[in-house]
């Protein structure tokens, strides 16, 4: 594609959105507006800007380039990421937000008064935060080469330092009005130009992606829905649900956006919100891949699945015209980019700021030294991940997520008899169950044995160690059970509505 265009696009959303952060700034005052908005965001705004930081760049490129190389059993993901809302309505959002805690080690403390069980929660929060950033920065880097001609690394820098002026400069209450924008230009960038590339096929008659006309090696078309996935696929598919399903509860910038609500009811309206626009939003990057299937195989071959959006424009219509509309979604790629990492830098900051450099600063300063520590690190990282794949990124931190987080808040949330000891214990099993996968992948080789299989795609056996070393740990050491946990978990669970009648 044109290179000026794209160089357009990614100036115009970049400059967008340090306006917006910019103009968000005014309202950015005390250390709680740059934390959590001052608990002051209503759930319209608030699930906008969820929906702007939860689909990343695995939503806007990765669906339609999964669905174009592996056909409809890749919709499992998108199905995942939208049903994990509602889990977290169900069990997580409104007794989260009653807690009144600031960040997930903020939680964990204040239920199990435990300072072990809070160091453990804060690594994993910026562990995980880290490994989710990884994608967004390779991602940035790729798609900024494809628009503009830049090196992938300075693409992925680019996307970095914007994210770092937009966070330090109002933090969570500035980055709320920006998330919130990116989430509309997201879906104006994918609802556009799908409207005319629908166009094209209808009026050209091109096969219809129903039909197998596509093959690739072991596929028969989408005729089989679990083709694809490996040589173990119904184990593949489940660990697939497993780890969607229950890892959004546990992702750090998710949870942290609950922390903006008044209330436990306007939490829980939040979601609901946010599942609509989810379910709006996913409705696109499959058409994308569908008609991929006819105009774009050479793709997966040539191992560029992940730029079927953009370049569907540039095929199927071509001209001036395919070049604005490829434009328009190289601005929707990089709100994507922009938004996700803005939400994990703030959860990273978030924690290190309190639990590492307080020691050395205070307030607001403290914040803005965590952001760029947080965005440095994950920029080097994504640098020497170079060959691991953003789909594949993006698929490991859920899996740590619904083995570590998940339990925690579930039990937490709704088992009296939780110790820190068996908080201690299944943190650290799923914690480094789902870690030594994710270490293999980024070094090891491929290969079709069931080893490969299960650490390719760990959630369905490291969720369930998880919750087991939890729930048997505080079952040995029943004397450990925290002699405010029933108090607390009365506050957890008691909607702010209801008054007591002191007379």
């Amino acid at each position: 594609m044109s290179h000026t265009f794209g160089a357009v696009a990614v100036l115009v959303v970049s400059v967008l959105t340090v306006g917006i952060g910019i103009w968000g700034l005014r309202f950015s005052r005390t250390t709680s507006d740059f934390f959590v908005a001052s608990r002051t965001v209503r759930p319209a705004l608030n699930a906008s800007a969820i929906g702007g930081e939860y689909l990343s760049a695995a939503s806007f490129l990765g669906v339609a380039g999964l669905v174009l190389a592996f056909g409809a059993d890749m919709l499992w993901y998108p199905v995942g990421w939208t049903a994990g809302y509602l889990l977290l309505l169900a069990l997580v959002a409104a007794p989260l937000r009653r807690s009144g805690a600031y960040t997930l080690p903020d939680f964990a403390q204040a239920r199990l008064r435990s300072r072990p069980v809070r160091i453990i929660t804060s690594a994993l929060v910026v562990a995980i935060g880290w490994l989710y950033l990884i994608p967004q920065l390779k991602g940035a880097g790729f798609t900024l080469n494809l628009a503009t001609g830049l090196d992938n690394r300075l693409g992925g820098l680019v996307v970095a330092l914007v994210v770092l002026v937009n966070v330090v400069t109002g933090g969570m209450r500035s980055v709320t009005f920006v998330q919130a924008f990116q989430y509309w230009l997201k879906l104006t960038a994918l609802l556009v130009p799908a409207v005319f590339l629908l166009l094209v096929w209808f009026g050209d008659g091109a096969t219809s992606p129903a039909d197998p006309m596509f093959d690739l090696p072991g596929q028969s078309g989408w005729a089989d829905p679990l083709s694809g996935l490996g040589p173990h696929p119904i184990y593949t598919t489940y660990s697939i649900v497993i780890a969607t399903f229950l890892g959004t509860m546990g992702l750090p910038h998710v949870v942290v956006r609950f922390y903006t609500n008044p209330d436990g009811r306007a939490a829980r309206r939040t979601t609901l919100v946010v599942l609509v626009l989810l379910g709006i939003f996913y409705v696109l990057p499959p058409v994308y891949g569908a008609l991929g299937r006819i105009y774009a195989g050479d793709l997966v071959a040539e191992g560029r699945a992940d730029s079927v959006v953009i370049q569907l424009p540039l095929r199927m219509i071509g001209g001036t015209g395919g070049e604005l509309l490829a434009a328009l979604l190289v601005a929707g790629a990089f709100a994507a980019f922009l938004s996700t990492s803005s939400g994990l830098t703030i959860a990273v900051a978030g924690v290190l700021s309190q639990d590492v450099m307080s020691r050395w600063l205070g307030g607001i300063a403290s914040f803005r030294v965590s952001a760029a520590l947080a965005v440095s690190v994950a920029y080097v990282l994504a640098v020497l991940a170079e060959d691991v794949g953003v789909a594949t990124a993006v698929g490991l931190a859920f899996a740590v997520a619904a083995s570590t987080f998940c339990p925690l808040l579930v039990l937490g949330i709704w088992w009296r008899r939780l110790t820190d000891v068996g908080a201690i214990a299944g943190l650290v099993v799923g914690g480094v169950t789902s870690g030594a996968a994710v270490l293999r992948t980024f070094v090891a080789t491929e290969d079709e044995g069931w080893y490969s299989t299960l650490m390719a795609q760990p959630a369905a056996w490291t969720v369930p160690l998880a919750f087991a070393a939890m729930v048997v740990g505080s079952l040995l050491t029943p004397d450990r059970r925290s002699p405010h946990a029933t108090r607390f978990m009365v506050r957890l669970h008691t909607p702010e509505a209801v008054t007591v009648d002191r007379g």
